[in-house]
């Protein structure tokens, strides 16, 4: 869009209320909002904001920064018109006080990364499937693990309750130009899953982020709590985010697609893959960020715990799916939906292109099913288990070649300072399983 279609867009449908939104280096979702009269200084760019107040971001004495609009990302909010008076977002970059990108704003990291790739010839489409759970509240408004049905994988009404909340979120979604390509209930208890159309990286960060919030809010009309959190109740499955990705030639043809190979993969493909296999333990702390996502990634709840891949097996880290030609693509299955997009995807391609630029070949295809292979055997398959903890991941992460190099110094510091916190916090807490275990007995 251009800004003359924005200001028109503003008239036409009353919007008086705008949010300039960034994402902060673990993922969350700020903004800045202003009044309609602020709307074409923060078109042009020079609305400013405190840095120093946002985690990880810069010290108090380099606290003045910049919101810069993305254009494309304008959408007008569809659930906050009240009386016909609108609001609109848009998603901006961060820069410094002297003009120049923010190396700690995920967004303009994931840009270099891209550019990078873009030097090499290639652009990276992207599809994410972030599955969540809608939970009840208790009646002051906190929410709960009570799911509002008894419902299962691709199950209908009645059992599905959450179908109402669920075809506003997609009607919403549709209103702000998603292309929503299926919806259905999970394998859990008030587990659901949407599926919208694949886009260039970029966009589809912006998506992943935007489709959070969306979810979150339309959830809470209904009453209920919208989660992403990869494994809230022990014993179910989880909440995976599986990331298709595909490496695009400049000319718009795919370049994972070779129609001569048994597979029909390419060679660009088989070295991506051998990439991401290679760096799997080591962005695992990037896309699986929380101490509760390792509670995910175990055996049992269809969870990839194994670094291998396959071209039918859901029990790999990589499958690859059926489709071919311009849909040709890998699916890595470990992320999860806490992560940050942005950071997530820069370390994955690179991890790809790590394979890329050092004609990486894989290790063979694994047919049979992983989890009921031995120890033994997966040794001989060579097959590398997935970090078992946050604190076995950031080890991971820090003697990774590229992590460092793809998420800059900054960001690289800044998020495994806050991770390690995290660690620690969890690692001194006394928790109710200790109660439950010990306390009676010691």
């Amino acid at each position: 869009m251009t800004r003359e279609e924005i200001m028109q867009t503003i008239e036409d449908e009353n919007i008086q209320y705008f949010r300039l939104q960034f994402v902060d280096i673990l993922g969350f979702m700020k903004n800045v909002a202003i009044p309609k009269s602020q709307i074409g200084k923060a078109l042009d760019g020079d609305m400013m904001f405190d840095g120093s107040s946002i985690d990880g971001f810069v010290r108090i004495n380099e606290s003045d920064m910049y919101l810069k609009p993305d254009y494309n990302t304008f959408t007008v909010l569809p659930w906050r018109n009240r009386d016909g008076v609108a609001a609109a977002r848009i998603i901006c970059d961060v820069y410094k006080s002297d003009g120049t990108p923010f190396g700690g704003c995920p967004r303009v990291n994931l840009k270099r990364v891209l550019a990078e790739a873009r030097e090499m010839g290639y652009t990276m489409n992207v599809g994410t499937e972030a599955e969540f759970f809608l939970f009840e509240r208790d009646e002051d408004g906190a929410p709960t693990t009570i799911t509002n049905d008894v419902a299962g994988y691709f199950s209908l009404d009645p059992e599905d309750m959450a179908n109402d909340c669920r075809r506003e979120i997609i009607e919403t979604l549709e209103a702000m130009n998603f292309e929503i390509e299926a919806s259905h209930h999970e394998v859990a208890e008030g587990q659901h899953e949407i599926n919208f159309k694949y886009a260039d990286a970029l966009e589809a960060a912006d998506n992943t982020v935007t489709f959070k919030w969306v979810v979150k809010s339309i959830a809470a009309k209904y009453g209920l709590h919208a989660t992403f959190m990869p494994k809230p109740i022990f014993g179910i499955n989880g909440s995976g985010m599986h990331t298709n990705q595909s490496l695009f030639n400049l000319d718009g043809t795919n370049a994972f697609f070779d129609e001569s190979d048994e597979l029909q993969l390419s060679k660009v493909a088989y070295s991506y893959i051998a990439g991401s296999l290679k760096n799997a333990r080591g962005f695992a702390a990037v896309t699986n960020p929380l101490v509760n996502s390792y509670k995910r990634l175990v055996p049992g709840y269809e969870a990839p715990v194994y670094a291998a891949w396959s071209a039918s097996n859901r029990s790999a880290l990589i499958r690859i799916p059926a489709a071919r030609g311009l849909s040709t693509r890998t699916e890595i299955r470990c992320p999860d939906p806490s992560c940050n997009p942005y950071l997530a995807l820069a370390m994955m391609l690179n991890s790809g292109l790590d394979g890329v630029k050092n004609n990486l070949t894989p290790p063979a295809e694994v047919a049979k099913d992983i989890f009921k292979m031995s120890g033994a055997e997966m040794e001989e398959e060579g097959i590398k288990v997935m970090p078992a903890s946050l604190k076995e991941a950031l080890e991971e992460l820090k003697t990774n070649p590229i992590a460092r190099e793809t998420l800059g110094d900054h960001i690289f510091e800044k998020y495994i300072e806050a991770k390690e916190k995290e660690w620690d916090s969890f690692r001194t807490a006394v928790t109710d399983w200790e109660l439950d275990e010990y306390l009676t007995i010691y």
